[in-house]
């Protein structure tokens, strides 16, 4: 026997010691798969993506090829490939395509989707965003998120995923601004168009939800912008005592 184990004596795991195996869970029995179609807010709309939504998205992006450098495919040449594209994204279960449309115009203005779904454990993530630069920088965007946001935490879902590639500054910065904390970069996490990427990742938790429900409630508020459609108080303001990681390549937002 080894001298360093001489007159050692093995501890019992005491089961219900929640500082070393963890917070228990009662009750928990997993969350619901998305099945929505459509969710309304106050300027938008989400719909389930469909074919039909092509001629309309890809009108939206022309001009905007740089909002494809992040994503997984190129910039589509012509809207038959746009449409081939979205026939095939719409018919997946995950991720789960929704087209977000300004109700002010009717036109869609842009993507996201509902991925990485694991009702058992209660994970999310809103991934695939793609807005159009009608759409960026405009309430209509913050509030396409937090309908989703807030369909996966009122549907019982512990936790809101956010990941984006590591040198993606607007998506970080982003993330922070919705109030999700930083977690991380996972290096080397996989290679897009024949190029690394490093994946940072952010996230909210459901303690963390009605903190946030407040805050985007506050800044969605017509109240909150003037007669010019200027904000009044910044959302990352509202949401930065939530925040319980700062990303340290921004600082402050």
């Amino acid at each position: 026997m080894r001298q360093d184990f001489v007159g050692l004596e093995a501890k019992p795991v005491t089961l219900d010691d929640d500082a070393r195996l963890g917070q228990r869970a009662p009750g928990w029995t997993g969350a619901p798969w998305p099945e929505f179609d459509e969710i309304t807010g106050q300027v938008g709309r989400l719909e389930r993506l469909r074919v039909d939504h092509a001629p309309g998205l890809f009108a939206a992006m022309d001009g905007a090829p740089q909002n494809w450098d992040y994503l997984t495919t190129p910039p589509f040449e012509d809207l038959d490939s746009y449409s081939a594209w979205i026939e095939a994204q719409a018919a997946l279960g995950d991720p789960r395509f929704y087209a977000i449309r300004d109700l002010a115009h009717d036109r869609e203005v842009g993507v996201a989707s509902l991925m990485r779904i694991d009702p058992e454990h209660g994970s999310i993530e809103v991934g695939n965003i793609n807005l159009s630069p009608q759409l960026q920088g405009m309430r209509g965007a913050t509030e396409a998120l937090t309908l989703l946001s807030r369909w996966g935490f009122e549907a019982g879902y512990r936790r809101f995923e956010w990941k984006c590639n590591a040198l993606n500054t607007a998506s970080r910065r982003a993330a922070q601004r919705f109030g999700l904390s930083y977690e991380g970069v996972f290096r080397q996490a996989a290679v897009i168009k024949g190029r690394n990427r490093d994946t940072a990742w952010f996230a909210a938790i459901d303690a963390e939800w009605p903190a946030l429900r407040e805050a985007f409630q506050a800044w969605l508020s017509p109240s909150n912008f003037d007669a010019e459609g200027r904000q009044v108080e910044r959302l990352s303001d509202l949401t930065a005592l939530v925040r319980v990681a700062q990303d340290p390549a921004l600082g402050p937002s």
